[in-house]
């Protein structure tokens, strides 16, 4: 990990210091690669805390959207647009809009498109550089911003969860140093009561080569599922845990802003826009199967983390390129990014960007099955 360095600022909303450590070295940007997005450079806020989330209404966007989607995908509102079907059960490609440009029946509509396809990947965009608030205000538009509850952050943007991995920080690969791959496949903090919808990730500084992203449908992954497995999984919840994150985060010298929750989500969850049901699990926060024996409830995840994982067939790989903006539907994805590249290697070494994520209803099974929890 990058050496600890401490800087005091003061905010305009209280007369006492923010106390904020670095993740990365200041002479690398400055004097080595003249950093232009410097000002997103990853800091730890070491003194907010936050108390547990309040449960809130939630619209999803794309239920009001029309279903033919004339707004964003016709070339009268935008003559340079390109549509593409990455794989045809996930993955959309689009040139020639700009997200920054996006009026709200467009926004609707493309809440919509991202419910269907799973992620959407737009090329060419300016979105990184329309500024932070402009930024926020984007993703405000799909549902409230979530604050990670141990992650970096841009400086002054908690709702900005930094994402970075260069030769001055190699946390996110030495979190997995003793596995064979640096790859972990997880919908984003699924452990909270009502959890991500969509996230916005943009990539500041991109590898020439490696540093793709990976998506897998959970609509796929349910409908391959044989029809008794299917109705198993329809009447069960599973526990999502935060737990191991902080403990993980504390046991590295990290600060924990929010405490850590279990939750119970329904296994198998229906999408409100879409009505799809996809698999509601993942690697990396699905600990148990509520009302199993833990013999079956370790052999029914080992099953489903398998087919997750190396379901090639319903899974799409994204290379960054400049101006590249995706967006995901976290109750209908899992994801992975792939570390393939080398952070000491100057002209490949540095993946930087950064995740807005906007939070979602209440999970609702089949036959109205609800996430629970203990109060």
């Amino acid at each position: 990990m990058a050496t600890i360095t401490q800087t005091q600022t003061t905010t305009a909303s209280e007369s006492a210091p923010l106390k904020l450590t670095l993740a990365y070295q200041e002479e690398i940007h400055e004097e080595v690669l003249a950093y232009k997005y410097s000002a997103y450079l990853p800091v730890y806020d070491t003194k907010t805390s936050f108390p547990p989330l309040k449960p809130f209404e939630f619209n999803d966007r794309g239920l009001v959207a029309q279903k033919n989607k004339p707004h964003l995908l016709s070339k009268e509102h935008a003559p340079a647009l390109k549509v593409t079907k990455l794989t045809p059960g996930i993955g959309t490609e689009i040139r020639g809009l700009q997200l920054s440009q996006l009026n709200d029946l467009q926004k609707d509509e493309l809440a919509l498109l991202i419910a269907e396809r799973g992620v959407v990947v737009f090329r060419d965009q300016d979105f990184k550089d329309i500024g932070v608030e402009k930024q926020k205000e984007f993703g405000r538009y799909f549902g409230p911003l979530h604050i990670h509850p141990v992650g970096a952050h841009v400086k002054d943007n908690l709702e900005l969860h930094n994402i970075y991995l260069g030769p001055d920080n190699e946390y996110r690969n030495r979190r997995r140093g003793n596995r064979l791959t640096t790859t972990g496949y997880h919908s984003d903090v699924s452990y909270e009561r009502q959890p991500p919808g969509i996230t916005i990730l943009t990539l500041l500084s991109v590898p020439p080569t490696g540093g793709d992203t990976a998506w897998e449908s959970q609509t796929a992954a349910y409908a391959r599922l044989s029809p008794p497995i299917q109705a198993l999984l329809d009447n069960l919840r599973a526990e999502h845990s935060g737990f191991p994150q902080a403990e993980g985060a504390r046991r590295d010298g990290l600060f924990v802003r929010r405490e850590p929750i279990k939750t119970e989500h329904p296994i198998v969850r229906v999408h409100p826009a879409t009505g799809q049901k996809a698999l509601f699990v993942n690697p990396g926060f699905t600990k148990r199967i509520i009302g199993l024996k833990d013999e079956e409830s370790e052999a029914l995840l080992k099953l489903l983390f398998h087919h997750i994982t190396f379901g090639q067939d319903f899974q799409v790989r994204v290379k960054w390129e400049e101006g590249t903006v995706a967006l995901w539907d976290n109750r209908v994805t899992s994801h992975t990014a792939i570390s393939d590249y080398n952070v000491h290697e100057p002209q490949e070494g540095l993946r930087h960007g950064f995740r807005i994520t906007t939070l979602g209803e209440r999970p609702r099974g089949v036959n109205g099955l609800e996430s629970r929890w203990e109060e």
